[in-house]
């Protein structure tokens, strides 16, 4: 509806009137464009969400409890927050005896999921835009062609001009959605590149202490009590 808006201003007509001139293609392009505002809005309030609930100094303590081999602590007080990342540390300590590695790329892989979301519906609206109107400007130059077989010279001009305007206006419907929609999905794309690195930095940070934590274990008394964290090469996120 605001391409047609926007359409409708640069050539004098009424949002209507430019959605009837467009002809039947205008329903599926107008279907793509509320289908993108859709993702768009609701993507930008899940990141704003996500982004409000960062809590990095949470994330930071947690670490330091596991450089400690404190990590009952680090999970308790990753438990009470909203972080993305220090779900990601509680899920991967809870189950460190089993495989740290594994259980981080799980979590990670179940959070960045959430992030990408509706993402691939968006591309599918910023490529399917176009095309749509490529189809429009088909149809509309075989109802021109049409028309100049017929005979009636008044009736063949209304229908020549009419389908000329079907295929200019569901061509520049179409690349204006992909156009508008091209700057939201890449900025969406870099909050999510931002997130994957959070997520990674976090990964890289967790595997240094694991590596500290064991080349202290080896030097520490035979008596000790202290069990070492499982040390393993974390996989990048």
């Amino acid at each position: 509806m605001s391409t047609t808006l926007y359409l409708g201003f640069l050539m004098g007509k009424s949002p209507m009137e430019l959605f009837r001139d467009g002809g039947p293609i205008m329903w599926p392009i107008l279907i793509v464009s509320f289908l993108a505002i859709t993702v768009v809005v609701e993507r930008t309030i899940f990141l704003f969400r996500e982004n409000s609930s960062r809590e990095p100094e949470v994330v930071e303590k947690m670490l330091e409890y596991v450089e400690t081999r404190d990590t009952e602590k680090a999970v308790a007080l990753g438990a009470k927050s909203p972080d993305y990342v220090a779900r990601i540390l509680v899920y991967a300590l809870t189950h460190r005896e089993h495989s740290l590695p594994n259980a981080f790329m799980r979590a990670a892989n179940r959070e960045l999921a959430r992030f990408q979301q509706g993402m691939a519906w968006l591309d599918t609206c910023i490529t399917a835009a176009p095309l749509l109107g490529l189809l429009g400007t088909v149809t509309g130059m075989m109802a021109t062609f049409g028309a100049l077989g017929e005979g009636e010279i008044g009736a063949s001009a209304s229908k020549i001009t009419g389908g000329v305007g079907e295929a200019l206006i569901a061509t520049a419907c179409g690349l204006v959605i992909a156009i508008l929609g091209l700057f939201p999905y890449n900025v969406l794309n870099a909050r999510i590149e931002a997130a994957r690195h959070d997520i990674s930095d976090a990964s890289n940070a967790l595997e240094v202490i694991m590596k500290k934590a064991a080349a202290a274990c080896q030097d520490c008394p035979a008596t000790t009590s202290s069990r070492p964290l499982p040390v393993a090469p974390l996989p990048r996120a």
